[in-house]
């Protein structure tokens, strides 16, 4: 009979260095809430008793109600509604000898076959590459080493292939292809999962390489006061660099939020410029903006790209509003500007509802108003200053 030695690294364990025993089944695949009843079988001539020998699972020494003297060379344990593989290199089910000694070990796998891999998603940063995510089933942890393969191929033609390059993550895994990718036509991609209680599959989806290109979020993005005007900032940005040599309008999106406020307001009518002005702001107040980018048209595509992710926050502040800061008081109801002031007051809510973009010609209009506005606020401090 061929006897196996397996020796398992334990601290303060003696590890013995001949063939004395040997575990049956060794290493067995089990589902979880299965039972197992394992034999250590003594060598013969060794003068050891069956009796005299103990198990430990994972370090911790079973309980003698789970042992059975079989013969004189033979002490088995019975284990039932067994739990996942604390690890996936398997559990350590050991037999000792009386003094401790290690006499034989194997390792149970106990686990789930794969389900099928869902949530696959795909795309490509420069229209030659590409990489795609998924995630391992709704269950996720099968306990046991499962291999996860991405494969794809031209929808109507060419050879299946593997991907090579992955990353394996807690909430999903990943692969990427770097090279060697055809443009204008569609590709079937999916994800085989395998492991040795079962094997599945994942839907296929169908794309084309044009259909999935997204970019780095856009770069140097900066933010700037328009001169005094009170409620308005620029936000400027670079063009992506990773798309600099192919042919694509590029869409933009403008993100802001009020320092103190996890609430942002997206701008979406930016379109392919590179700098926008925001309007409508609170005067002397910090503000965060982000941009992001969605290629569109690439190579001539009529499908827009995929969002990029949001840049890097940048901040800028308002100017302080000068009536505010020099302690002057709105004037009372009876006052003989407040006709004046009312009519002011409806011109700039109409003129904050119409600028909240990015829209040229209300931006000018409302730049002259603002100009005026402060002008007269100033010749009107500095009269009220001399009377006094």
């Amino acid at each position: 009979m061929f006897t196996f030695m397996f020796l398992v690294l334990l601290p303060h364990v003696l590890l013995s260095s001949t063939n004395v025993a040997v575990i049956s089944p060794q290493d067995p695949v089990l589902r979880i809430g299965s039972s197992l009843t394992a034999r250590c079988t003594l060598s013969h001539g060794l003068g050891l008793h069956a009796s005299t020998l103990y198990w430990t699972l994972n370090g911790m020494r079973l309980s003698d109600s789970t042992y059975s003297v079989v013969s004189p060379d033979i002490l088995s344990v019975s284990l039932h509604s067994l739990n996942g593989s604390q690890q996936q290199s398997g559990d350590n089910l050991v037999c000792h000898g009386a003094d401790g000694h290690v006499l034989a070990g194997s390792c149970l796998y106990v686990g789930m076959p794969p389900e099928k891999p869902i949530n696959l998603m795909c795309w490509s940063r420069n229209a030659k590459d590409l990489s795609c995510k998924w995630s391992p089933g709704s269950r996720g942890e099968t306990h046991i080493r499962t291999k996860y393969t991405l494969k794809y191929k031209l929808r109507w033609y060419g050879k299946e292939k593997e991907c090579e390059n992955y990353s394996t993550g807690r909430q999903h895994n990943s692969c990427y292809i770097p090279r060697n990718l055809a443009l204008f036509t569609p590709y079937e991609i999916w994800v085989e999962a395998a492991n040795q209680l079962g094997s599945t599959t994942s839907d296929i989806i169908t794309l084309d390489i044009l259909d999935v290109v997204t970019t780095d979020p856009p770069a140097n993005v900066r933010a700037s006061r328009v001169g005094d005007l009170e409620d308005q900032l620029t936000v400027r940005w670079a063009t992506p660099p990773g798309l600099k040599d192919i042919l694509f309008q590029a869409k933009y999106q403008i993100r802001y939020r009020l320092e103190d406020s996890t609430e942002w307001k997206v701008v979406d009518d930016v379109g392919n410029q590179t700098s926008c002005r925001l309007a409508g702001l609170r005067a002397g107040t910090v503000y965060f903006m982000q941009v992001r980018c969605n290629p569109v048209g690439i190579y001539g595509s009529r499908k827009a790209g995929i969002w990029s992710d949001w840049s890097h926050p940048t901040a800028a502040s308002t100017p302080g509003s000068e009536r505010l800061q020099s302690g002057s008081c709105d004037p009372k109801p009876g006052e003989p500007n407040s006709t004046l002031r009312r009519e002011l007051k409806q011109f700039f809510g109409w003129v904050r509802k119409h600028t909240s973009g990015c829209s040229g010609m209300s931006i000018k209009l409302y730049d002259q108003w603002r100009v005026w506005l402060q002008k007269s606020h100033k010749t009107r401090n500095q009269v009220d200053s001399t009377r006094r």
